[in-house]
């Protein structure tokens, strides 16, 4: 008999990846029953605008999560939305990964920011009873937990005052950012001119 993968998807534009991405995804292999956490390229959010001269291409956010997830045996990379139709809907997503992979459990990761506009998801009702969201802790959005929905847990992750916002600003200003990104990651920018308006 073989035993089923329980499979986190942490989805997002990763612009860039950044280690509260990585540092996240490693918490939930090492210290929750989830076997490995799947990073899903989001080419467009439909809930989320970046401007265009902010955001890298669909081929280089994916060259930086394969660099990402090389030193970890946890994480994989997945390029499923890149060949869906835009913008992307993450149960649309979901249901195709779990076509493709009838041996896998999915469960959805999303951060408690995102929780607080989970009712603006497409089928978000059926997103908890298929794929079961774990739910991780972002600061000034506290979620009470005894008030969650059959099916969505909150995890004690730890929480990181970093985002791709501030890593792109940072970036454009001419600070070297080796220490805030996943191992390899910065020298990629770096070498092709990413987030420096030059590009």
């Amino acid at each position: 008999m073989t035993l089923r993968k329980h499979i986190g998807i942490l989805g997002g534009s990763f612009n860039p990846v950044h280690i509260g991405h990585t540092l996240l995804a490693e918490y939930l292999v090492q210290f929750t029953d989830i076997d490995e956490v799947w990073l899903m390229l989001s080419p467009q959010n439909p809930l989320k605008e970046v401007a265009k001269s902010d955001r890298a291409s669909d081929f280089d956010r994916m060259a930086m999560l394969e660099i990402a997830a090389r030193n970890s045996r946890g994480l994989k990379v997945c390029g499923i939305e890149l060949t869906m139709p835009r913008p992307s809907y993450t149960i649309d997503s979901l249901s195709r990964l779990a076509s493709l992979h009838p041996d896998c459990d999915f469960s959805l990761i999303i951060g408690s920011d995102n929780w607080q506009i989970f009712d603006k998801w497409k089928e978000h009702e059926r997103l908890i009873s298929d794929f079961h969201p774990i739910i991780y802790p972002r600061p000034d959005y506290p979620v009470d937990k005894d008030s969650l929905p059959c099916g969505v847990r909150m995890t004690d992750a730890p929480t990181f005052l970093i985002s791709s916002t501030f890593i792109r600003s940072a970036i454009a200003g001419g600070h070297d950012m080796t220490n805030f990104l996943p191992w390899g990651v910065y020298e990629y920018i770096d070498h092709y001119k990413l987030y420096t308006g030059t590009e």
